[in-house]
């Protein structure tokens, strides 16, 4: 290997992006933040480094074993490089923009980079896109930002687009009645979590019959509903699921043809939700191309003097996943330019939609005209005012 093949080498994990992905991937941001944006939603930019305990609290615990940490050398504290962007976005409402009216909207894009990849996601650095809807627990809320989340996904050409809806805290508020020991505990929510309904049954005690009904309550929405409709539950518990049906019947009055699946019992990966959470899929990928739900930020981190946070819902769209299912964009046509072309009729070439590539000397006759051209990526060239196609 030569040196400056040794020097191009890159951490797992980590690639350069070239041309014509870096623009196709730029430009797909851009039309998902620009979608927010229509519905009200206003960009921030948080810093990609900051301190950990700012990048680590609140909803932060759920990405703090994939966060980078370093020493910043001129505070001396310790610094994370952001893992996810959601609790970056929190920290600013909680802070620099508290005093601004509820609710507060706000969309969001970067980079953002983990310790390790996963077998779906080999990749540690990737780019997210996303939008938070602070300050306001109702179920419209809720409606609103997986109805945005799914029109600019639609909008860039997702193909058979579907949204999982599950409820985090429904088992754990169901459990919460029961007289378990810590050990009980955490082997039935495991159960639970494998949909083992043998082990439910068996140390479920009073409460197995509903935990196996909302085990079953899984699938199409409508078959769902109507599984867990018969369900007598404790009012917390109960209120969560009469929130999941105001939600997908608010989908389905605002998206009639959105594809919703139910998973009531599912919680790897909604750790830190307080509601409401729910997962987007397209056809041709196994894994989730975003994710989002309800959660609550906690002023500095900490709670409030009620014990309480403000009510938050947003979702994190995952650009290298979503790459893989798009398709490609066809590329705008390029034309080369000689020297001496008319700027303003060139100009004008750029306003509908052409790439000029510049000569940066001239050319000995037409044909080294020609060859220059197809050497820059030209399919034409510019000859008497007009793009003519390189033959």
């Amino acid at each position: 290997m030569t040196d400056l093949e040794n020097k191009a080498l890159l951490p797992a994990g980590l690639r350069d992006i070239l041309p014509p992905e870096a623009a196709f991937e730029a430009g797909i941001r851009e039309m998902l933040a620009g979608t927010y944006a229509s519905h009200g939603y206003d960009r921030v930019k948080p810093p990609l480094v900051e301190f950990e305990e700012g990048l680590t609290s609140g909803a932060g615990e759920a990405v703090s074993a994939d966060t980078f940490r370093l020493m910043d050398p001129v505070s001396q504290r310790m610094m994370g490089v952001r893992a996810d962007m959601t609790t970056q976005v929190a920290r600013i409402a909680a802070t620099r923009l508290g005093d601004l009216s509820r609710p507060l909207r706000l969309s969001y894009t970067g980079e953002v980079l983990r310790i390790r990849g996963t077998q779906l996601r080999p990749e540690r650095q990737f780019a997210q896109v996303g939008a938070e809807l602070i300050g306001t627990a109702s179920a419209a809320a809720d409606i609103e930002i997986i109805a945005i989340a799914v029109e600019s996904l639609r909008a860039i050409g997702v193909p058979g687009l579907s949204v999982d809806l599950t409820i985090p805290p429904l088992v754990p508020a169901l459990m919460d009645s029961m007289d378990l020991s810590e050990e009980d505990y955490h082997a039935l929510r495991d159960a639970v979590d494998r949909k083992d309904v043998g082990a439910v049954r068996e140390s479920g005690q009073n409460l197995a019959d509903e935990l196996s009904r909302l085990m079953a309550g899984t699938g199409k929405a409508d078959h769902a509903l109507d599984v867990l409709s018969g369900l007598a539950l404790p009012s917390a518990p109960a209120g969560e699921l009469d929130r999941l049906k105001a939600v997908v019947e608010g989908l389905g009055q605002r998206i009639p043809a959105l594809d919703i699946t139910v998973d009531p019992v599912e919680n790897r990966g909604f750790e830190y939700h307080t509601g409401i959470g729910f997962t987007f899929f397209a056809r041709g990928e196994r894994g989730e191309i975003g994710a989002g739900g309800r959660y609550v930020i906690l002023p500095n981190g900490n709670e409030d003097e009620n014990g309480e946070g403000e009510p938050a819902t947003g979702f994190t769209l995952f650009i290298d996943t979503i790459l893989r299912v798009i398709p490609e964009a066809d590329l705008p046509p390029r034309v080369f330019v000689p020297v001496g072309s008319d700027d303003d009729a060139v100009a004008a070439l750029r306003n509908d939609g052409w790439v000029t590539v510049a000569a940066l000397e001239d050319a000995n006759d037409a044909n080294d005209a020609a060859v220059e051209a197809r050497r820059q990526g030209c399919s034409h060239i510019w000859k008497a005012g007009k793009p003519a196609l390189i033959e």
